[in-house]
């Protein structure tokens, strides 16, 4: 286990909160919210923007009362923006919440500062809900407790949901910008299996999730197992009993729906 920051001595830690958007002016400003309503004081909100040509950044300027840093340039997606939030936070724990998704309640961030404090983890996760746009909650994935080789057998918890101490970004790098799709997968697989790391699973909502994005896209489901193949190879583990037909079927039931 790594030795965090925030507990030596530290009574409130510091949250970063990583956001990242392009033309998000019609959801960004439920994610804003969900931010500053937080009753945990100690956030910095980062925004990496990726060129919006629309009025994206000016709600952040206007709206946003924790901002620290907005960087609105073009970049190499999604996971590019998210290394850039994670580069230039200064966050004990750095959480991410994309610019269509927003925090489930507003004790949340609370709970999970606390948790890191009387757990002693270094990874901290819990579960989220997907909703439509009138945030109806279309279903839930609810995780679990990590056991070793779980990766293996086809589970892994909601990237939404997960934080981390920095020093996790510290040691084991950050996203694989070789991954377009599946580099969250990738960044987690590569975690999750190093023992060094205590990990913690909070039984809470964390995140209202937008449904849809790239990976749930037919294209996306079928490019998504590729790059998840190669995640697995990268890290020299071996996935079992029939994990990518599991997979599919899971996929393609999320992709009916």
């Amino acid at each position: 286990m790594i030795i965090l920051n925030l507990l030596n001595g530290m009574k409130s830690p510091l949250v970063s909160i990583i956001t990242t958007s392009l033309n998000s002016s019609s959801t960004i400003l439920k994610t804003i919210k969900s931010v500053d309503e937080q009753t945990y004081k100690h956030i910095e909100h980062i925004f990496i923007d990726g060129g919006s040509k629309d009025n994206t950044v000016k709600i952040i300027n206007q709206n946003s009362n924790r901002i620290v840093k907005i960087i609105s340039e073009k970049d190499r997606g999604i996971y590019d923006a998210m290394n850039k939030g994670i580069n230039c936070s200064k966050g004990d724990i750095i959480g991410i919440l994309n610019s269509d998704d927003k925090f489930a309640s507003n004790e949340i961030i609370y709970k999970i500062v606390n948790s890191f404090c009387k757990h002693k983890c270094d990874i901290l996760y819990g579960n989220i809900n997907y909703v439509n746009n009138n945030d109806r909650i279309i279903r839930s994935w609810n995780s679990s407790s990590y056991k070793k080789g779980s990766f293996l057998y086809g589970w892994h918890p909601p990237h939404p949901s997960l934080f981390l101490n920095k020093s996790v970004y510290n040691f084991s790098g950050l996203f694989d910008l070789n991954f377009k799709i599946a580099a969250d997968f990738e960044f987690m697989l590569r975690i999750f299996t190093n023992n060094l790391y205590k990990k913690k699973y909070l039984d809470e909502i964390f995140v209202n999730m937008m449904i849809g994005g790239a990976s749930n896209t037919l294209k996306g489901i079928i490019k998504g197992n590729k790059e998840i193949r190669l995640a697995f190879r990268k890290n020299k583990l071996k996935p079992k009993n029939f994990y990518f037909i599991r997979r599919y079927f899971s996929k393609f039931k999320d992709y009916l729906k």
